[in-house]
C-alpha cells in the first residue's frame, strides 16, 4: 500500500504569511485592506474577523466596513466608492453571500478593478484572463501554489480538473494551460467522467459535492488537490473521501486544513502585490 502524504495547508499558509509580513515591513507606507460586510450573518462575520486578524498580524491596516442589512443598494455602492478612495487602500473585497435584496454583480463591480483582490468584478476578471495582472483568484492561486510546493515534474502528467467554476476550476485551468500543460476539465455534461478521473496523475477537484471521489475511483500515486467544500453533519467536507483515498493517492490536500488556509494567505499576498505597485 502506498504511503499517502497529507498536505499541511496551515504550514504552507504560515510560510506565505511570513514572507508577506517581511515585505510589508519594507514598504514606505502601511497598506490598507477592507472586507465589506453587510448584515449580521454569523459565518460571514467569522470569516471577516479571520481576515482582519490575519491582516493586522502582517502590519496591514484593516478598514472596518460593516453595514446594516437595511442599507439600500445605492447607499452601499456609494460607500464602496468612498472606500476605493481611502489613502493607501490596496485591496477591497465584499463578503459573500450578500443579503438577497442586493445584486452581487452590481456591488462587486463597484470595487475599483485594480483593488479587486478577490477578482470577482468584470475588470479584474478580464485582466486576469488577458494575463495583465500579478494578482488573481485566491482559491485558484492557492491550488496552484500547493501543487508547486510539492516540487513535482508535471511534464507528461495527465492533469484533470473537476468543475469549471468561476473561483477555482476555470482559473486553475487557465493558469496551468498558460504554463503549457495539457488540461482536461470535467463538467456536468462530460461523458465518461469516471474513466477520466481514473486516468488522472494530478486531480484538482472543486465540484462542491461532498466525498463523491473515493479510493476506487483514482489510480495509485495520484496527487489530489481538494478545493471542494460542502456542509455535512454541521461540519465542512471536501469532494474527496480522504480516508478512502489514503493508501492510494501519493498526496492529498485535506478539507479542512488544505486549500482554505492557503487561500487567505494568497488573498493578503494580493494586497501586498498591489501595495508594491
Amino acid at each position: 500500500m502506498m504511503q499517502t502524504q497529507i498536505i499541511n495547508g496551515r504550514k504552507i499558509r504560515d510560510e506565505i504569511l511570513l514572507d508577506v509580513k517581511s515585505e510589508v515591513e519594507q514598504l514606505s507606507f502601511q497598506p490598507v485592506f477592507c472586507d465589506v460586510l453587510v448584515g449580521d450573518d454569523v459565518v460571514s462575520s467569522q470569516y471577516v474577523n479571520m481576515k482582519k486578524k490575519a491582516a493586522t498580524n502582517l502590519g496591514i491596516l484593516f478598514h472596518d466596513a460593516h453595514f446594516s442589512e437595511s442599507i439600500s443598494q445605492e447607499e452601499l455602492i456609494e460607500e464602496i466608492k468612498k472606500i476605493n478612495q481611502i489613502q493607501n487602500i490596496c485591496g477591497v473585497i465584499v463578503q459573500l453571500p450578500l443579503p438577497e435584496k442586493f445584486s452581487k454583480d452590481l456591488v462587486v463591480n463597484t470595487i475599483a478593478p485594480h483593488l479587486d483582490v478577490d477578482c470577482l468584478g468584470d475588470g479584474a476578471r478580464i485582466a486576469f484572463y488577458e494575463n495583465m495582472n500579478d494578482t488573481g483568484y485566491p482559491a485558484a492561486l492557492s491550488c496552484v501554489h500547493i501543487l508547486d510546493s510539492l516540487n513535482l515534474d508535471l511534464n507528461n502528467k495527465k492533469i484533470v480538473i473537476v468543475g469549471q467554476g468561476e473561483l477555482v476550476g476555470k482559473p486553475v485551468a487557465h493558469i496551468l494551460s498558460r504554463r503549457g500543460f495539457d488540461i482536461t476539465t470535467i463538467t456536468k455534461s462530460t461523458e465518461d467522467k469516471d474513466s477520466i478521473i481514473k486516468s488522472a496523475d494530478i486531480l484538482i477537484s472543486a465540484a462542491g459535492v461532498g466525498k463523491f471521489i473515493d479510493g476506487s475511483m483514482v489510480k495509485e500515486g495520484v496527487v489530489i488537490i481538494d478545493a471542494g467544500t460542502s456542509e455535512s453533519d454541521g461540519g465542512i467536507v471536501g469532494d474527496v473521501d480522504t480516508d478512502s483515498v489514503s493508501g492510494v493517492a501519493s498526496f492529498i490536500s485535506p478539507v479542512p486544513g488544505g486549500v482554505g488556509p492557503v487561500t487567505i494567505a494568497i488573498l493578503l499576498n494580493n494586497v501586498l502585490l498591489i501595495a508594491k505597485k
